[in-house]
């Protein structure tokens, strides 16, 4: 049930009523709370397309809503609006609604198959703080889509075939070391000495390129240590996305694509899209109407190996003939929009989105960065790219002092457990707080406060809510029926619910995970204020008490479900 919507339904029908537009009915949550819950501003817009006063329009539909139960008031107001205010009675019954229903009245999409690729780590490196977002973002999405009602495939889409491998496969071979008893800490050494070496040596970045044709071209000896490599790495992946509570269906890389990329080549060329370029081969993706110059996407190397488009474009094929999806979404940094608006044209211009009578919908979602103090990207303190284990556990150190200041008796592990909780809210809201498209400040101080747009504010919140059911339940005292509300933090807690279907449709739409994190503050902050305000479990009067209860465990239920989109989980103590 989204309100919202509902609102819009009942006033578009009666601008009909009267001879206008339906679309003149859109309801919006009100910017004068003081003065309404909702309201419409249609008749501004109608009275230019009709040529009549607004303030007229918006009487004659006023009039027609008077005697509908759900609103305690409908009203006018100078140039045009119609301001709605909703019934306690209205509002009981809606809560007692959504309390019956086992998903809250929350709505579910028409389904759809959907592949999110977020992740997007390079093997034999470690994950460090430009993982962090995409793996949250991402995480996000795909909770939310799910919980929408759409099939959902999460793939890490990892990074295990490209010159990474050929420089980290040359540096072994230099050192000598032995593939079978290489190590993750090796590979963390050896990588960045690889990289370093290639901006130096030459040879040695001709070593590492040769390497890495021979192994896109099936040699067996650099595919064994290339297994061996792959495996130590994904085993370290695991460990550092778990760490983040991040999960994925599939652990792909660009090595299980390179089975279609021959295809993908046959099917260009098939086209007659291919075409050589000083030894490469290249897809010409130009529009007519660019206003930018868009050159050729790379296909081929010009010495035959392939690169990160070509792969993307194997593992669009594989995803196709894997999933049937409807949609492929692709959560990376804002770096990387211009090599996707080639790849998508590619595949387009290639018919490979084509599947049946229906087109795939390939969509990139990027995001900003994760900044420091000084409002450049998030580093170590001598300057380097920070480990993303490293950042894990100084917030969990952090959030570990938190706890320790704590008098709630808890066990030391359960404090553990407890900072565990509390630094990964920290770290999720912290970044989810902001719109995915935008920058954001890390600071470690206000992330982890008990107070303000922070996660551990949400989790303290939620841990009242389950203290004082757990004190009903030992002190047998039942919920009973949510009853209209007697007090002005009632009636804005009650509010806050059916705000909720429109957040997550809002969110779903936009692919903006800080949609739900809104509506969570919003819930939380209503709810507070009604705890300050209320006697609950010492009220004197049983039938309120019994509603107050009811209240609490709709509350909970809700910042239950939210909680969990985002990948929050709750402490039992705090």
């Amino acid at each position: 049930m989204n309100i919202l919507t509902t609102l819009t339904e009942t006033i578009s029908a009666k601008f009909v009523e009267r001879g206008y537009e339906a679309s003149y009915g859109t309801v919006t949550v009100s910017s004068r709370p003081d003065l309404c819950h909702y309201q419409c501003n249609g008749a501004l817009p109608a009275a230019k397309a009709y040529r009549k006063n607004p303030l007229v329009i918006a009487g004659e539909v006023a009039e027609l809503l008077q005697g509908d139960a759900r609103f305690s008031s409908i009203e006018t107001a100078p140039p045009g609006f119609i301001n709605l205010r909703l019934s306690d009675q209205y509002l009981a019954a809606l809560a007692g609604d959504m309390a019956a229903d086992e998903r809250l009245l929350l709505p579910l999409m028409e389904r759809k198959t959907i592949v999110v690729d977020y992740g997007g780590p390079n093997v034999a490196k470690p994950l460090h703080v430009g993982h962090l977002r995409s793996a949250i973002i991402g995480d996000a999405l795909y909770r939310l889509a799910r919980f929408l009602g759409h099939t959902v495939i999460g793939d890490i889409h990892m990074g295990d075939w490209g010159l990474q491998m050929g420089l980290v496969i040359a540096e072994m071979e230099g050192r000598g070391a032995d593939a079978a008893a290489v190590s993750l800490d090796d590979l963390n050494e050896i990588y960045p000495a690889a990289s370093a070496r290639s901006k130096t040596d030459a040879a040695f970045a001709e070593k590492a390129a040769a390497r890495t044709a021979a192994l896109q071209h099936g040699d067996g000896d650099i595919r064994a240590v290339w297994k061996q490599i792959r495996d130590v790495s994904v085993s370290g992946l695991k460990r550092g996305y778990g760490a983040l509570g991040v999960t994925f269906d599939r652990w792909y890389g660009e090595s299980d694509a390179e089975p279609y990329v021959p295809r993908v080549k046959d099917i260009l060329r098939e086209r007659g899209l291919l075409r050589e370029s000083d030894g490469a081969l290249v897809v010409d993706v130009a529009l007519p109407e660019d206003k930018e110059p868009m050159p050729p996407m790379l296909v081929e190397k010009s010495n035959g190996a392939d690169v990160y488009g070509t792969t993307d474009l194997g593992t669009l094929l594989q995803r196709k003939e894997e999933f049937d999806p409807d949609e492929v979404w692709y959560v990376t940094d804002n770096r990387q929009a211009f090599h996707f608006r080639q790849v998508f044209r590619c595949a387009k211009l290639s018919g490979m989105l084509n599947s049946g009578e229906k087109e795939i919908q390939c969509l990139h979602f990027p995001f900003g960065t994760m900044n420091g103090k000084d409002g450049k990207p998030y580093k170590t303190r001598d300057g380097g790219v920070m480990r993303l284990s490293d950042l894990i556990g100084s917030v969990v150190e952090n959030a570990l002092r938190k706890v320790n200041e704590s008098d709630v008796p808890m066990s030391g592990e359960e404090r553990r457990e407890a900072a565990r909780m509390l630094g990964m809210a920290a770290l999720r809201i912290g970044d989810m707080q902001n719109h995915r498209t935008k920058d954001y400040i890390f600071d470690m101080e206000r992330f982890l406060a008990s107070e303000g747009k922070t996660g551990p504010y949400l989790q303290y919140t939620a841990v009242r809510i389950r203290s004082v059911l757990a004190k009903a339940r030992a002190a047998e005292i039942a919920a009973g029926e949510i009853l209209p509300p007697a007090t002005d933090a009632e009636r804005d807690l009650l509010l806050s619910f059916p705000l909720v279907s429109d957040a997550l449709l809002r969110a779903f739409a936009d692919k903006a995970p800080s949609a739900v994190c809104d509506v969570l503050f919003d819930i939380a902050g209503r709810f507070n204020r009604f705890y300050f305000e209320h006697k609950i479990l010492q009220c004197p009067d049983e039938s309120l008490r019994a509603s107050r209860l009811a209240l609490l465990e709709l509350t909970d239920r809700f910042l239950t479900i939210l909680l969990e989109l985002l990948g929050v989980e709750i402490p039992s103590h705090m």
